[in-house]
Order: C-alpha cells, then structure tokens, then sequence
C-alpha cells in the first residue's frame, strides 16, 4: 500500500516547516508528500522547494491563486495530483505525532475510512516550538490544552478500548483524516461549493458514509498538536450549512463540482513542481 500524504496550507510558512520536518522525523515515511496551497504567497513556494531538495521522499506543491478560502477545491487538486493508494490528509498548522504515518497506515482497512484526532496548543506554547523547531510534543508539554492532554497519548491498549468504528459524523475534523484514493474518487472528492469556513469536511464523510464505508473514530494513535493562530475565517459566517443538511437529508453520494475536472490531466504535478 502506498501513501500520499496531502499536507493543506496556506500564508504560514513557519507552521508548514515545522509540519514538514515532523513529517521526516516519522517511524514510517509516507511515499510522497503533496502540499496543496490555498494561494500562499511566493515564500511559501520557496520553502517548499527548499524542504523538497532534502525531503526523503517526493514532494510536490500543488496551487492556486488566492480567491477567498477554498479549502475544498485545493484538497481536491491535492487528491488528484497523488500517486498512492491511500490518503492520509494533514493540516500544515499541526505538527504530526512521530507514529502519525505508521499508525494510519496500520489500521488501514477496505470500506472505511479514519478519523484522527488533535490537541490545541496555546499561543505562547506555539511561539516556543516555532522558534526552536520542536516536533516532539505530547501530553506534558507546556502549553498543551488540559482537557486535550490524553489526546496525545499513544497507546494500542488504550486505543483498542477507546476507539470506534461507526457511521457518525461527530468529531469529524478534516485536518486530521484518512481514506483511499478510489474511495474519494467514488464520491467525487470535496464539494466545491463549500466556499469560507466549514462544513466541507462534514460533506465529504457523509458521502463516504451513505458509500457504505464505516468511520474508524481513532483515539490515542493518528494525532497531532495543533498550533495556535486567529481563524483565517468567522466560524459565525457559516453559509455552508445547507448543502451539509441537504446532503444528510438527500443520502446523496456523489457531488456534482468535485474532483473529476481534475483527473483528465497531470497538470497538477506541474503546476507549481517543487522538484524535478
């Protein structure tokens, strides 16, 4: 089984480097690294051909010009551009435990899909790993958020008992996911409606789930601390909702502005190419 790790980012260099260079430090690497950027400036790019000439596996930056957040649409080019078979999704602003890779790996299995979760760190916390790099952080850290300490725990005993397979939608957070490729490809990817904040990655499970894939709700494996920074968007703004219920009410599978437009090409790849 091969793994594309897709890695969303945007206008936060520092985080994707320090995301990036936990992603190096892992037990199990992925088999390539796709970095899938919502419009970031010409920096960014930069770093990631810089992380590219020393990375021990392919990585590539896919982008986009920067017209509102569009985080469906990127995930998409991102999903697209990937080469393996299965897809573990990461956010840039979260530094990725050092099992993270080998743990979605491992509880891999047909008809399902995975959800990982992640700890909040606090702004003064986050300020210190930036500065000196640190991509060890577990549940004694300073600054870790109290009530999100036993997320970073890693345990297969502890996951055994607390995790769940099921076919809700709770606690489904899109920073922290894994699915197969032909699985996103069956229900057309992300819905490129969802434009602003939300909701897209509740669309995206639903789909899965009226597939007839079972979630995998994983606890104390598959995590990562997420680092402090102001919302990009309001939350309070949430337009996006009606198409979630609709698609909750319609039992519907398949979107109709997704991933399919970008399968007839392999311009992705070479769009932004971060390396040869």
């Amino acid at each position: 089984m091969k793994i594309s790790l897709v890695v969303t980012t945007y206008n936060w260099k520092e985080a994707l480097g320090l995301c990036l260079k936990s992603i190096f430090a892992q037990t199990r690497l992925p088999d390539e690294i796709v970095v899938a950027d919502d419009g970031s400036r010409e920096d960014t790019a930069e770093l990631v051909r810089a992380y590219a000439a020393v990375s021990p596996v392919s990585l590539i930056h896919v982008w986009h010009p920067d017209e509102g957040f569009q985080l469906a649409k990127i995930r998409n080019r991102g999903i697209a551009a990937a080469r393996g078979d299965y897809i573990v999704q990461l956010d840039g602003d979260m530094v990725a435990d050092r099992h993270f890779i080998e743990d979605h790996g491992r509880i891999a299995k047909p008809n399902a899909f995975a959800q990982g979760k992640r700890a909040f760190l606090a702004p003064e916390a986050t300020r210190r790993v930036l500065e000196a790099g640190t991509v060890r952080i577990g549940p004694f850290s300073a600054g870790v958020k109290l009530s999100h300490r036993r997320f970073l725990l890693r345990s297969r005993l502890l996951s055994g008992i607390f995790s769940s397979t099921d076919r809700r939608t709770r606690g489904i957070l899109g920073c922290n996911m894994a699915y197969w490729r032909d699985d996103a490809l069956r229900v057309n990817g992300f819905d490129e409606r969802f434009v602003g904040y939300g909701g897209e990655d509740g669309d995206f499970a639903l789909r899965l789930l009226h597939l007839g894939l079972q979630r995998q709700y994983l606890k104390h494996l598959a995590f990562g601390a997420h680092l402090h920074h102001p919302c990009r968007a309001n939350p309070a703004g949430s337009s996006n909702e009606p198409f979630v219920q609709k698609c909750r009410e319609s039992g519907a599978v398949r979107c109709a502005a997704g991933i399919d437009r970008y399968l007839q090409s392999n311009a992705d790849r070479n769009e932004h190419p971060a390396a040869a």
